[in-house]
């Protein structure tokens, strides 16, 4: 029976991963440090079936023993938030970057025998996404917008030579990345060591940059996570969810369950010395997620989505991916609907106690310079 180690396996996108494994006949190991911004104590959810080590990943010692034990090593554990790295600088790089380094240093000074390794990356180290000129036809890759033209809440990328409005499209693997944030870097930093190291070392490695992930057990109380868990928050609490710039903008939200798949398919497949991304290629705005929450919450009539016309550093316009190299390298494509996987995280998240902490951290923003009026 292969066994597998899964890095932060305790938490939201680990333990879906961590099922999904055992459901298929795998032997499962956990280390999780059940960090406070995520967890108060043990999660209920924790698998019966699976060995759970409460440990750090920073530690060399644990994480050798444990490596030495495991066929496949799944690295999901990362401190999580694009705003926050940005004033926890040391933090970030320290359990991100740092951390994966130490791991991979335990797999070629012990000679550790791994048969394969997959690690979380991001779509945030993208930057903004792809962008075709519709006059004249040509793709771009526009940086981000300056603070002058977001104070001037002039939301859209124009084209640097024509000056027309530019179209988001499906931004390939292949796009030149811009990362805007410590967080985004130091995922960066996880995928290209991982696959640099394991290139070198003939291991087979796959990295999966995953869009807006949301679904059950994502922290309601952590105000740093994804924008499903933020919403429902507020609106748990009867408090309208805030929306940045004019609500247009888009992502691509997927199903943490997909993902969990799609982890599994990246370890069965031959794939190897590759990235790629994880998501629907069927982007939202932000706006239509916040009303179908409040919707799904049977809050239609009493909140309404506040549009907030300011903005924050380092956010993006547009960006969905093209998930066409996924489907060709592991045979994933996403198959939760967007209207039935909002329904499961509200039919979990009605049963969850959650702390609205927004405006807590909204404040920390404005004290660190992070958020701008226009």
């Amino acid at each position: 029976m292969t066994h597998v180690l899964v890095t932060g396996g305790a938490g939201f996108i680990g333990s879906h991963l961590v099922d999904e494994l055992v459901s298929f006949g795998y032997d499962v190991t956990v280390v999780d440090n059940l960090t406070e911004q995520v967890h108060v104590g043990k999660p209920d959810y924790l698998n019966d079936e699976v060995e759970y080590i409460w440990g750090d990943i920073r530690d060399r010692e644990l994480m050798t023993e444990l490596l030495e034990d495991a066929d496949v090593l799944n690295h999901q554990a990362s401190a999580v938030g694009v705003g926050q790295s940005m004033y926890e600088i040391e933090k970030y790089v320290e359990v991100n970057t740092l951390a994966t380094a130490r791991i991979l240093d335990i797999i070629v000074n012990e000679e550790i025998d791994l048969e394969k390794v997959i690690v979380a990356s991001s779509m945030s180290s993208y930057g903004e996404g792809a962008y075709r000129c519709s006059e004249e036809d040509e793709i771009r890759y526009p940086p981000l917008r300056d603070a002058e033209q977001m104070k001037a809440g002039e939301w859209e990328h124009v084209c640097s030579e024509c000056g027309a409005e530019l179209e988001p499209i499906p931004t390939p693997e292949s796009k030149p990345r811009e990362s805007t944030s410590v967080y985004a870097i130091s995922k960066r930093d996880q995928e290209e060591l991982t696959l640099s190291v394991c290139r070198a070392y003939d291991i087979p490695a796959v990295a999966l940059r995953y869009f807006n992930i949301y679904g059950s057990r994502q922290s309601l109380d952590n105000p740093y996570t994804g924008v499903c868990a933020i919403f429902s928050s507020r609106i748990k609490n009867n408090n309208p969810p805030l929306i940045f710039e004019d609500g247009q903008q888009t992502r691509d939200f997927i199903h943490v369950s997909d993902v969990a798949r799609a982890n599994r398919l990246a370890m069965e497949s031959d794939a190897s010395d590759v990235a790629l991304n994880i998501g629907t290629g069927d982007p939202k705005t932000i706006h239509s997620i916040a009303q179908t929450l409040i919707e799904l919450y049977g809050k239609d009539g009493e909140l309404e989505p506040e549009i907030a016309n300011d903005f924050r550093q380092g956010d993006i316009r547009h960006c969905f991916p093209d998930t066409a190299l996924a489907a060709e390298e592991i045979g994933f494509e996403a198959e939760v609907g967007f209207k039935q996987g909002m329904r499961e995280l509200v039919e979990w998240g009605r049963t969850q106690d959650a702390e609205d902490r927004f405006e807590e951290a909204q404040t920390e923003l404005e004290e660190k310079g992070l958020v701008g009026e226009d």
